[in-house]
């Protein structure tokens, strides 16, 4: 008999459910429902609308009951970091929980400094600085003297607040309370001084629970509303990059893995946080994994092409990811450069004229067509690829002999090839689904199905089939570009 696990992965542009089939050798996928997210502009703040995405869950879960009948073996969440939910007094919402992109941390990096060094911020948390953190986002409540601050009785994360709608319980998972760069690896909980420096209510902050965690059942209404029976509502790696990362199908430990789509996450498994001068100048972060840490960088990724094609199709003009990347492929190469995670990328708007933008502040040619835009992002993504892969290996001293690529930016091939010609290493696509395969397979392992992660990889490499890609012998013009590149980058 197969266990049936249910894997809802909720991102920033869609949400889906995936029914995964384990027969404790290979596991089978099966994608129920799909749904659409995004934020909400209101004046000139960007909300989430939980309340709405939480009746797709539930129209989901009335979906798998209606095709498979009432019983489902479980149930587990993943979603993005660092966005939360505030609970005031009797659990009432307080407010639509913001999204990451929202204007209101402006700023805010640098106040944070006045109240508590840089350095001694990344001690205590490992964590890199980026603006959208939750500790940015909580300090610009408080700098604004918002009352929500004081009616609050709960922080939730995003999936951590889904597992209180389903089934009353109010915990972090691990891996999600990491990237709010309020958590203390060396203490192995809340940074509670830093939390009390930096004037931030500290009775918020729940209990944090291990990925493979049961922490509830099915609330009785729920599953008499949705025709199920009293199904565990498992934490997986509820960080959507905890799951992928845990599905990646490595055999040995010399690997890097990017988990590829909005975002590309890069980087490396360690067994404890590397917290050193070097990984602080270059703003790498120690994020929880599956009984591990995720050493990585944030890149901006395929965002840059998401809202191109998005500002594209508003003036009219409608093309596939496909249509993109094939003008992409005809275009000239390197007709110019631009670093992914320059501060003028973050926010929703004209990807296009931002970058046309950007060449011509750095006094390089100016896109003139789609497909340029297109091929000077996907160029510039794999250049800062071989960036962060070059620091990976000085600050490990010692080489990492291929690439993993999990997620749906495998799907776009082109930045497959790209990124094995800049970085002069082998990749490995797939699988595509990472994300929900992490997150059956941390689920299998919550119900004793499997015992480890490298039992989890084994499975995945038995149930998926990858795609390799080659460098191409064409290093010099790679070398050229790759020299033009560094020079846009800000010095650590």
């Amino acid at each position: 008999m197969s266990a049936r696990l249910l894997a809802f992965d909720l991102g920033a542009e869609s949400g889906r459910g995936i029914l995964g089939r384990f027969d404790g050798e290979r596991l089978e996928l099966t994608e129920l429902r799909r749904f659409p997210n995004g934020p909400v502009r209101l004046f000139k703040s960007l909300y989430w609308d939980p309340l709405r995405l939480f009746s797709e869950l539930l129209e989901t879960l009335r979906c798998y009951a209606g095709q498979h009948g009432g019983q489902l073996d479980a149930i587990g969440i993943d979603a993005w970091g660092v966005d939360f939910a505030l609970l005031g007094p009797g659990d009432i919402l307080l407010e639509n929980p913001r999204s990451y992109r929202d204007p209101r941390t402006e700023g805010m990096l640098e106040r944070a400094f006045e109240i508590v060094p840089r350095e001694e911020i990344f001690q205590r948390t490992g964590i890199q600085f980026m603006r959208l953190n939750t500790l940015y986002q909580l300090l610009a409540m408080r700098e604004a003297g918002s009352p929500l601050l004081d009616l609050a009785q709960h922080l939730l994360l995003m999936p951590d607040l889904f597992n209180f709608f389903l089934t009353g319980d109010k915990r972090s998972e691990f891996t999600n309370a990491t990237t709010t760069q309020l958590y203390d690896p060396r203490l192995g909980t809340w940074s509670w001084e830093l939390v009390e420096r930096l004037g931030l209510p500290a009775r918020i902050l729940p209990d944090i629970a291990d990925p493979g965690t049961v922490v509830g059942a099915l609330l009785p209404d729920i599953a008499a509303e949705v025709g199920l029976e009293a199904v565990p509502v498992i934490a997986p790696a509820t960080h959507d990059t905890g799951s992928a990362v845990a599905a990646v199908p490595a055999e040995t430990d010399d690997f890097v893995y990017i988990s590829s789509g909005s975002w590309s996450l890069m980087g490396v498994e360690l067994a404890l946080p590397l917290v050193s001068d070097q990984a602080l100048a270059y703003n790498f972060t120690n994020e929880g994994g599956v009984g591990s840490y995720r050493f990585l960088k944030n890149i901006m990724g395929l965002w840059l092409v998401q809202e191109c094609r998005r500002a594209w199709r508003q003036q009219g003009r409608d093309f596939s990811y496909a249509q993109l990347t094939g003008l992409a492929e005809e275009a000239a190469p390197f007709s110019a450069l631009v670093d992914p995670d320059d501060e003028t990328f973050l926010a929703p708007g004209d990807m296009a004229a931002r970058i046309r933008a950007y060449c011509r502040r750095t006094e390089q040619d100016m896109p003139d067509s789609e497909g340029v835009v297109v091929r000077v992002a996907l160029e510039s993504l794999a250049l800062k690829y071989r960036w962060v892969l070059e620091r990976l290996e000085e600050m490990l001293g010692r080489r990492l002999s291929v690439i993993h690529i999990v997620g749906g930016g495998i799907q776009n091939e082109l930045l497959c090839q790209f990124t094995a010609d800049a970085t002069a290493r082998p990749v490995i696509a797939g699988p595509a689904e990472a994300t929900a395969t992490g997150n059956v397979m941390v689920q299998a392992m919550g119900l004793g199905e499997v015992d480890s992660v490298a039992e989890i990889r084994s499975v995945v490499r038995h149930s998926f089939e990858p795609k390799q890609y080659r460098p191409r012998f064409d290093r010099g013009s790679w070398d050229e570009a790759y020299g033009r590149f560094q020079s846009l980058l800000s010095p650590p």
